[in-house]
């Protein structure tokens, strides 16, 4: 089996654990958009931006200098272990405490006083986490796919279960009938200021009570440990990584953030800026689509670019690598927009399909993301990460102007587009900097060419309506045979000596 085969086979397992878990949590996207208005569902949205963020400063970047030092040669993979827990449960602890203490200014600062609960779970729900990260990494270091896969399932099996009892069954013990009467469920949910949005969150923290349970065998045999030589060579390494994962996540949810700040009074019809930020979300959520199999990809690839890093043909390999991503991400871009009117039916009412003009967008948006982790491996295998910092800085930097100008212009739409933006400006930047330091012969026209193929059949099928459904169903089915015909001509020699 080759090396890209045997990456291919690793990213499907890989997916069971991230694509399948987040495909059944987006399941949940139709429900929550039926039982919840846009500016209710924006104020879940909103604050889990918060958490985004949070997690990120929670691990530290540990995960990565993990990867690295538990792979170098002559290394003790368990001590490496010992010392980057230790970090990282010494962090949670720390930080969710605080939060804890101080949940009721925080939530009084964040619109929501009253409602320190909310506080409180999510910072239970970080902690959790956080100490469960290292453990996440080891097994996909030990290479056992299939228990990181499990353990992603059932907590969100576990999660979406509690919410359809939550929002559902518990719907019908209390009126004593069975029904889906949607407007129902809106109408309950929407008793009181907010009633209803905790729910989403007790519901995440009990899915996340799993982890322990699943994680208490490595949990019990982790022995703290310091080691101020080691922690401080893997503090440099990770903090780099940290900072480049918070630069990368004010890429992906500053918009959520500057939609409060920057849309001006009344942009959408008298609406409020947490509507927009709820119908932008929603459109988000389909975005996803793109973002699962990259995190997918990412799962497998990181330890695989580590592993295959001392052999002398590597960079030829991590083109071949990076080449046929790039086909299979313009095939998702193509797939998904030009059945955005089949998968519109997916969200709640039709409040929410002013958002749905984003989608190709920010999936075009994580294409170019994808690619950038690609061509990040240079300063990775290099020890260079200070390099990956001043790249999404500059990307966050790009975010930041970009929306600022075009929000109150292109309300969401130009936030949409200060997304792609940014993410194309970081994969240019990586790559242009990279081949000075670590050359790798990317085919970089031929990429361009298949992104480029694929947006030009997404204007050629934008040219008709269909009145029927599986008439436009067939029509677009051509549309992507065509993708793929074209790709598996184009690269049938290269598939035939891989």
């Amino acid at each position: 089996m080759s090396k890209i085969s045997k990456l291919a086979g690793e990213t499907a397992l890989y997916g069971l654990g991230s694509i399948v878990p987040r495909f059944l949590n987006f399941l949940l996207f139709p429900l929550h958009t039926r039982v919840f208005n846009p500016e209710d569902y924006g104020v879940i949205s909103y604050l889990y931006v918060f958490v985004a963020f949070l997690n990120i400063v929670y691990t530290f970047g540990m995960e990565t200098a993990y990867f690295r030092f538990a792979t170098r040669e002559g290394s003790d993979p368990k001590r490496v272990f010992n010392i980057a827990q230790t970090t990282v449960v010494t962090l949670s602890l720390t930080l969710s405490g605080l939060f804890i203490i101080f949940a009721n200014p925080i939530a009084s600062s964040l619109s929501i006083a009253g409602k320190e609960h909310y506080i409180i779970w999510l910072a239970i729900i970080m902690a959790i986490d956080g100490i469960v990260a290292l453990p996440f990494a080891r097994l996909r270091l030990e290479k056992k796919p299939l228990k990181f896969a499990f353990a992603r399932i059932v907590n969100v099996l576990i999660l979406i279960g509690l919410n359809i009892y939550f929002f559902i069954i518990a719907d019908w013990l209390v009126q004593g009938e069975i029904s889906f009467d949607i407007k129902r469920l809106t109408d309950a949910a929407s008793q009181e200021s907010r009633y209803g949005i905790e729910y989403v969150f007790l519901a995440n923290l009990i899915a996340n009570g799993f982890y322990i349970l699943f994680f208490i065998k490595i949990l019990a045999s982790w022995r703290p440990k310091i080691d101020k030589e080691i922690f401080t060579a893997m503090f440099k390494y990770a903090y780099p990584v940290m900072l480049t994962g918070l630069a990368g996540m004010t890429n992906e949810m500053f918009s959520r953030w500057t939609l409060e700040w920057w849309l001006p009074e009344n942009f959408y019809d008298e609406k409020s800026s947490m509507y927009a930020i709820g119908v932008f979300s929603a459109a988000y959520k389909y975005a996803v689509i793109m973002s699962l199999a990259i995190q997918a990809f990412r799962f497998a690839a990181e330890p695989f670019f580590f592993s295959n890093a001392k052999d002398k043909d590597s960079p030829e390999l991590f083109a071949r690598v990076n080449h046929f991503f790039v086909i299979v991400t313009s095939f998702i871009l193509l797939a998904v927009t030009i059945n955005i009117d089949l998968l519109k039916f997916l969200v709640g009412g039709e409040a929410y399909y002013e958002g749905l003009v984003t989608v190709p967008i920010l999936l075009a948006g994580y294409l170019f993301l994808g690619v950038y982790y690609n061509f990040s491996v240079w300063f990775k295998l290099t020890d260079k990460t200070y390099y990956g910092t001043a790249i999404t800085v500059g990307g966050a930097i790009i975010t930041i102007v970009l929306n600022f100008i075009l929000i109150p212009i292109w309300g969401y739409v130009g936030s949409s587009w200060a997304s792609l933006a940014c993410y194309f400006s970081m994969a240019a930047a990586c790559y242009l900097i990279g081949q000075k330091h670590y050359a790798i012969p990317y085919n970089i026209l031929g990429g361009l060419g298949y992104i480029l193929f694929a947006v030009i059949l997404i204007v050629i099928s934008n040219q008709f309506s269909f009145d029927n459904t599986w008439v436009a169903f067939g029509f677009h089915s051509s549309i992507l045979i065509i993708f793929l015909g074209t790709a598996y001509a184009q690269e049938r020699k290269n598939l035939t000596n891989q």
